[in-house]
């Protein structure tokens, strides 16, 4: 089964009720997808009564692939606001504990910096990850192209499989060793996780910290038919049960359209929207 989402709910407009109040988005929004990337666990480890609001605002089926926070996987610049790295994952588990128990969590994403490339010293950052994280199922997501590489690919490929790990398939610019390409692989039988960044070599290659817009212009993208169709057909030959897919070009509010578009390509089955909302695109009240 394919499962499509986008990342985050709140800045998806097209699939929010003209009548609802802002704190109503995860609930227009879980009317038209199930699945869901939660951004904010990348910031912060979040309070147990977020976790469980969310959790309380979503049906039966709906999933969250929730982001591992910054410290975990090597972004988080300066001192950890913890104790001790052993804490910093101890709270982490303990903060997405409900969503396993509610069956709403199909996944961690523990998704590395670009300068997170293929050596022996980061193979190692990966095993201590499967080690702290061993009850959760986990996807990995590079962003160096070195563990692509005609050298390491298939190595790579059979360590995600040996630890575990669920392969995280990515769809974006090839913008040099800080991009990596479209490889659908499927490292687990159960789960597979592809995520749609977009194709905008320009604002991929624009990315810097100095610049504090580079996110609205690095996922600035619209994806086309022809794109979708092509996605489409690599993604359903993935060999696993359940592929999740994530659109994640949402700069330009694209995300949403993109997503619908690509579920009527692939002939997937969307979520009818409860009555208090609006058809995404036929406007008509329900």
């Amino acid at each position: 089964m394919i499962r499509v989402g986008l990342t985050g709910w709140g800045d998806h407009p097209d699939v929010y009720s003209p009548t609802s109040k802002k704190t109503d988005k995860l609930k227009d929004y879980s009317g038209h997808f199930k699945l869901v990337e939660l951004d904010s666990t990348f910031y912060a480890i979040q309070p147990e009564r977020n976790i469980r609001k969310w959790i309380s605002e979503t049906p039966d089926g709906f999933g969250f692939i929730v982001k591992a926070y910054q410290g975990m996987t090597g972004h988080h610049r300066g001192r950890l606001p913890y104790e001790s790295e052993e804490e910093m994952f101890r709270l982490f588990r303990l903060s997405v504990g409900p969503m396993l128990e509610a069956g709403k969590l199909p996944m961690i994403l523990a998704q590395y910096p670009p300068w997170f490339d293929c050596t022996k010293e980061n193979v190692g950052v990966l095993r201590k990850m499967r080690e702290y994280l061993d009850e959760l199922d986990v996807a990995v997501e590079f962003r160096h192209q070195s563990w692509y590489s005609e050298k390491y690919r298939e190595g790579t490929l059979d360590f995600l499989r040996e630890q575990r790990f669920i392969h995280s398939v990515c769809d974006e610019p090839q913008a040099g060793e800080g991009s990596v390409p479209f490889v659908p692989e499927a490292t687990r039988e159960d789960k597979t996780l592809v995520r749609l960044h977009g194709r905008n070599t320009a604002g991929w290659k624009a990315n810097g910290r100095d610049d504090k817009k580079w996110r609205e212009v690095r996922y600035l993208y619209d994806y086309n038919d022809s794109e979708l169709k092509g996605l489409a057909e690599e993604i359903t030959c993935i060999a696993s049960e359940d592929v999740y897919v994530v659109f994640n070009n949402n700069s330009g509010g694209h995300a949403a359209e993109n997503a619908k578009r690509f579920m009527g390509i692939a002939g997937i089955e969307t979520a009818r929207p409860g009555a208090q909302q609006l058809d995404l695109f036929g406007g008509e009240d329900l």
